[in-house]
């Protein structure tokens, strides 16, 4: 692609690339068994629109990917800045039965290879801790898609009330570094140490309060936001602002 890729950027390859083969065991260990609900609830913001292209942003093995597919979109495209989750990806879509309808691809949030308006739908999934400029990515995210198409994202969250925010510090300090070095070994363990303390310094500097105006800057309505189990996770959705009239 010749994209330019930042610190973030390498960062995130990093830290994932020696992961497919097991990623989607880590996602429910650090979703505390929640990744599937907390995924449908995303993928049921977009799929009533019946949208003939989705593009699925931060694509990784492409379990978002299937979900679109299995739920009716007509054609997906999964994007990932990882060369070895889109392998694993591109084996779990054969596995599927599912290459004539989804197709992955290498590709940066922030300099998507897309025209404007191309796609009918738009999924994301733990990606804005990952890029230098959250609400920039979020208006490159908007330029790929459709007025009026459907967006929805996938997050973890540090859950809002001190209580239940105590039990998320200790099981993302202690459980899951521990957890990790036994399931996966140093890769995991790695990522275990990291998850906590980088959701934790996400939300101090964009809260959910920014998160919604970002989304509103660059150019999405309707936008929500559901806390999701106790709030492990957050799921916002909305509207690219226009008409179908408008579209490229």
């Amino acid at each position: 692609m010749g994209a330019i890729v930042d610190e973030e950027n390498r960062f995130a390859q990093g830290l994932f690339t020696p992961l497919p083969s097991r990623y989607d065991r880590l996602a429910e260990l650090l979703s505390f068994g929640q990744n599937g609900r907390w995924r449908a609830e995303m993928v049921g913001r977009v799929l009533p629109s019946a949208p003939a292209t989705v593009l699925d942003v931060a694509s990784g093995t492409a379990g978002v990917a299937l979900a679109l597919a299995r739920g009716g979109a007509g054609r997906v495209v999964g994007v990932d800045l990882t060369e070895a989750m889109l392998r694993r990806g591109r084996q779990n879509v054969a596995a599927a039965g599912l290459s004539a309808r989804v197709q992955l691809a290498a590709g940066r949030a922030e300099q998507l290879p897309f025209r404007d308006g191309q796609f009918d739908a738009l999924t994301f999934t733990y990606l804005l801790r990952y890029v230098n400029d959250p609400e920039a990515t979020l208006a490159e995210l908007a330029r790929v898609v459709r007025p009026g198409a459907a967006v929805a994202s996938l997050e973890f969250l540090r859950p809002p009330n001190r209580f239940w925010r105590a039990w998320w510090w200790l099981y993302t300090r202690a459980v899951l570094p521990v957890g990790g070095w036994l399931t996966g070994g140093r890769s995991w363990f790695e990522v275990g140490r990291f998850l906590g303390p980088s959701i934790s310094g996400h939300y101090r500097r964009y809260p959910i309060e920014w998160t919604i105006a970002a989304w509103q800057r660059a150019g999405f309505e309707e936008v929500g936001a559901r806390v999701m189990s106790l709030g492990g996770g957050l799921v916002m959705w909305g509207r690219r602002a226009g008409t179908a009239a408008e579209r490229p």
